[in-house]
């Protein structure tokens, strides 16, 4: 225990033992003048009490909780023994000072409770009425002891009487001392687990409103912040202990002053805002949209204590919002542009047809016969950008299983040598920490994605040659696998790299830029994460982040793929 809380507990009986000591100084050496047949108890008396004043300042360091109680009993025994001696030599039985045992008792009840209290008043009581015995041996009475003691309980006068007055006194204030000092420590007892419990209760409330994910503030009735926690601090750019206290126009002013006039008409107009959306400027001069609740804290008599405000930062909301808003547009436009594509195709492919007779049957030459050629040529890559585009437009949903990716990226490259974009000047190869690695996936659209990649890959790289490296690295611990498609090629710039995801946008002059549109598609749906890192001059990096296999991972991927077609189907 603290000595801090020590003292507290100890309340009124330091007081009232100094003030015993203080009073028995006065009586003893100011105004008996100090008589012999007291000195060596009052010295043991002062000695005692210094003892006890060390120990109080020493104990809670040394432990020393029986030694101190021994100081204190002994402190008492010499205490009564020097009242006794005062009462004896001040008129026995008409001495004026009989009222110090009184203090005695009163400080007997603050350190021992109600038995130990009534137990000193018996040892006070046998301490007075064997003085007032010994007064009266002494004074002419008879000497024998039980002729004495007769004359003290047997007498006629009021000797008698005077004893027994003192006695049920003692008794008495011994009782009610007892009583209340025992009923004292119990509501002491009560408030002390009262008040442990209100302060865990209010350390526990602190802690969860400081750790809450949403920006949480307080202002007073005069608008001055009284409250902010961690995620305030993180979305506003302030810190609690600098603007605790201050105005919040005044704070806000600058930077939100929408933040600061809501909170004001808290106060000014008693009106709140169930969901408000506001801007503010950060401390790093960036514009961040806030969803915004306030209430209004009012006292039992309904008088206004201030203004509670809560908060969150919504740009990822904001951008997710955008992102679906996106994504229904470019899904209905998808859907529209598929007709449309699927109703050029049959024409297109009549018109080709028709076109590839008419060459073989006409005899053309000069200018009619390189016409006739760029027709068929132009049919045919017609033709196949609108085959890639239903491809991009009509990706099915995936069909999740176990797919290993070292054996998928041979059978990718077995495909890559022969194709058009392939020379022999380009090296390829893979690399990976194990031999098998299990990721989850649909095999047939993870193979259109690195495929994709790779004849991209190999188109960048030009005539001059250079290499494709597929590097796969397992990581375990986050059940993650990631793919790296690596070319030595001519790089992308960064103002392309922003749009190198937009249907038809292409830096080819054959490219019908759908390729990395199908790939982003692809990755979408399939919940892996796709990225890119490139610099002209330095060759691209496509990055593939896969989960890696387990039954339990599989069948979340599967469950998940159901739940979205069931919310899918439920919207619709």
């Amino acid at each position: 225990m603290k000595r801090s809380e020590r003292l507290k507990k100890l309340g009124w009986f330091i007081p009232l033992r100094l003030a015993s000591f203080v009073i028995l100084f006065a009586v003893v050496v100011l105004w008996m003048r100090y008589p012999s047949f007291l000195r060596l108890e009052f010295i043991l008396y002062a000695a005692l009490t210094l003892c006890f004043t060390l120990l109080l300042a020493f104990d809670h360091r040394l432990k020393l909780t029986n030694v101190t109680s021994s100081v204190i009993g002994l402190q008492f025994l010499f205490e009564i023994l020097i009242e006794a001696g005062i009462i004896y030599a001040t008129g026995n039985v008409n001495s004026p000072f009989s009222a110090l045992f009184i203090l005695t008792i009163v400080s007997a009840a603050l350190a021992y409770g109600l038995v130990g209290t009534l137990l000193m008043a018996s040892l006070v009581s046998v301490g007075y009425a064997f003085i007032i015995w010994l007064g009266l041996v002494n004074s002419g009475h008879p000497t024998l002891s039980v002729q004495a003691l007769k004359t003290v309980f047997l007498g006629e006068d009021n000797v008698f009487y005077s004893v027994f007055l003192h006695i049920l006194i003692f008794y008495l204030v011994a009782f009610i001392s007892g009583y209340l000092a025992q009923k004292l420590k119990l509501q002491n007892r009560e408030l002390a687990v009262a008040s442990q419990a209100l302060k865990k209760a209010r350390l526990e409330t602190d802690d969860i409103l400081r750790h809450v994910s949403s920006g949480l503030l307080t202002i007073d009735a005069q608008g001055s912040l009284i409250y902010f926690n961690r995620a305030a601090e993180r979305i506003l750019g302030y810190r609690e202990e600098d603007v605790k206290g201050m105005a919040c126009c005044e704070v806000f002013a600058e930077r939100m002053p929408e933040l600061a006039e809501s909170l004001m008409d808290g106060i000014k107009s008693n009106i709140q805002y169930p969901r408000r959306e506001i801007t503010i400027i950060n401390d790093k001069q960036v514009g961040l949209p806030l969803g915004l609740s306030t209430s209004i804290l009012t006292e039992d008599a309904h008088i206004l204590r201030g203004v509670i405000a809560i908060f969150s930062d919504l740009t990822e909301a904001k951008a997710l919002e955008a992102k679906a808003r996106t994504a229904d547009r470019l899904a209905a436009i998808g859907e529209l542009s598929a007709s449309i594509a699927h109703e050029i195709r049959n024409p297109l492919a009549s018109i080709s047809g028709s076109v590839e007779v008419l060459k073989q049957e006409l005899r053309l030459d000069g200018q009619n016969a390189k016409l006739m050629t760029l027709i068929v040529k132009e049919s045919h890559r017609l033709s196949k950008i609108l085959s890639e585009f239903l491809s991009y437009a009509r990706i099915d949903r995936p069909a999740y299983n176990k797919v290993e990716l070292c054996h998928l990226l041979s059978e990718v490259i077995d495909i890559l040598v022969h194709h058009d974009s392939y020379h022999r000047g380009i090296g390829i190869g893979i690399e990976s920490d194990e031999s098998f690695v299990y990721v989850i996936g649909d095999d047939d659209l993870l193979k259109q994605v690195l495929l994709n990649l790779s004849v991209n890959a190999c188109e960048a790289i030009g005539p001059d040659g250079g290499e494709v490296v597929f590097r796969v690295t397992v990581n375990r611990e986050n059940n993650a696998v990631e793919l790296c498609i690596r070319d030595t090629g001519g790089g992308i710039s960064t103002e392309d790299i922003k749009r190198i995801y937009q249907p038809f946008f292409s830096t080819k002059r054959q490219g019908t830029g759908l390729g990395l549109s199908v790939v982003h598609r692809i990755c979408s749906a399939m919940r892996f994460n796709v990225s890119v890192t490139s610099a002209p001059g330095e060759g691209t990096t496509f990055h593939l982040d896969m989960p890696l296999f387990s039954p339990a991972a599989l069948s979340r991927s599967r469950a998940q793929d159901t739940s979205e077609e069931s919310t899918a189907l439920t919207t619709a």
